[in-house]
């Protein structure tokens, strides 16, 4: 863990995070029903051996490039370390797979819910479950539920908002694709079109050269870049998206029957307890975000 991460694993837990696994917006899996054994057809079909995989034998997962903290560690998907390489390898031993039989492969962001063939069996990357990407992909139950939230520079005369009204007259950014920069154009509005990032580190370089007034994310992500990335710099405050709580979800290629499976075994982590030992060990973060009213 480098000394960034270790700012971030610093803070201590004054968020309330509890309530982050609750149960996605996205398609319950299909009923299991018992065969005359007894044992539910889902979980023989659920058998390693039996699994819709890309590669036999290997479970492939995708992400992006780079992947940043906390959902990862030194860039390094594979190493186990950050929130989503761990959902990964618990789902995956669920399903019966040893740390070496998975694989990983990088996807941008923006390509991860494009129509067409996947080359992952499910890709993790902070990627909202809604309806408009439901057409072209299929979602897991959801494993997160996120807030988004304003990053200012301290003394900008945004730093001391009290409401999303408050950020009417502030040029705002957020990366593209994302329901962050969704969230700018739906909750805020903002009187000015917001800029456009390829990526976070995009986003982070032009609030520092003061080309944004304030840029949009996720709010561990938002904890982690005040934390560790951008000196001066303050979460202003964190407000929900419209609609229903926004989740993340584990992307899978259209009609993949991978997903039932995947949702069982996300089941059994959270009932266990597990998923919330994950959140909290690598999603703890300490107060300082305000609810924008």
């Amino acid at each position: 863990m480098d000394g960034r991460v270790r700012v971030l694993s610093a803070l201590v837990a004054a968020l309330g995070l509890g309530g982050l696994t609750a149960c996605a917006p996205a398609d319950k899996p299909a009923s299991q029903a018992s065969s005359p054994s007894g044992t539910s057809n889902a979980v023989n079909q659920c058998s390693k051996d039996k699994l819709h995989l890309l590669s036999a034998g290997k479970l492939t997962v995708g992400t992006d490039l780079p992947a940043y903290p906390p959902w990862f560690v030194d860039n390094k998907p594979a190493n186990g370390q950050g929130f989503e390489s761990a959902v990964a390898y618990a789902v995956a031993d669920k399903l019966g797979f040893a740390k070496g039989d998975v694989t990983w492969t990088t996807v941008p962001f923006n390509s991860s819910y494009a129509p067409g063939p996947k080359k992952f069996d499910f890709d993790i990357n902070q990627i909202s479950i809604n309806e408009d990407r439901k057409k072209a992909v299929d979602f897991s139950d959801g494993y997160y539920t996120v807030n988004q939230a304003v990053i200012v520079l301290n003394g900008s005369k945004y730093a001391s908002a009290k409401s999303v009204a408050d950020l009417k007259s502030a040029k705002l950014g957020a990366q593209v694709g994302t329901t962050s920069l969704d969230a700018i154009n739906t909750v805020v509005a903002p009187s000015t079109k917001p800029a456009v990032f390829n990526d976070t580190n995009d986003a982070k370089n032009a609030l520092v050269n003061k080309q944004v007034d304030g840029i949009v994310a996720d709010l561990p992500t938002a904890f982690y870049l005040t934390a560790a990335e951008i000196d001066n710099s303050k979460i202003a405050g964190q407000f929900a998206t419209q609609g229903e709580a926004e989740q993340f979800g584990l992307l899978f290629e259209k009609g993949n029957p991978l997903v039932s499976c995947v949702n069982t075994a996300l089941g059994t982590l959270k009932s266990s307890g597990e998923l919330q030992k994950i959140t909290d060990q690598w999603l703890a973060q300490a107060g300082g975000a305000p609810n924008l009213t």
